[in-house]
């Protein structure tokens, strides 16, 4: 196998890795709910699932049993 010819020290290795950084998500506020969420993807408001501003599933409600 390979063997590097020096060893990499800690600060040299910590200084590569310096640029790697999280970024914030993206957030959109849906113009029907005015629910923050986060972009493609479906969220929860009232018990009601949307996705793209339109209601996917509906809450049931203890009547309609």
């Amino acid at each position: 196998m390979a063997h590097p010819k020096s060893k990499i020290s800690k600060q040299r290795k910590r200084k590569r890795r310096t640029h790697y950084k999280a970024t914030a998500p993206q957030v959109a506020v849906c113009p029907n709910t005015g629910e923050p969420h986060l972009y493609h993807r479906a969220y929860w408001h009232d018990g009601n699932l949307y996705y793209r501003g339109k209601m996917l599933v509906k809450m049931l409600d203890e009547d309609e049993n």
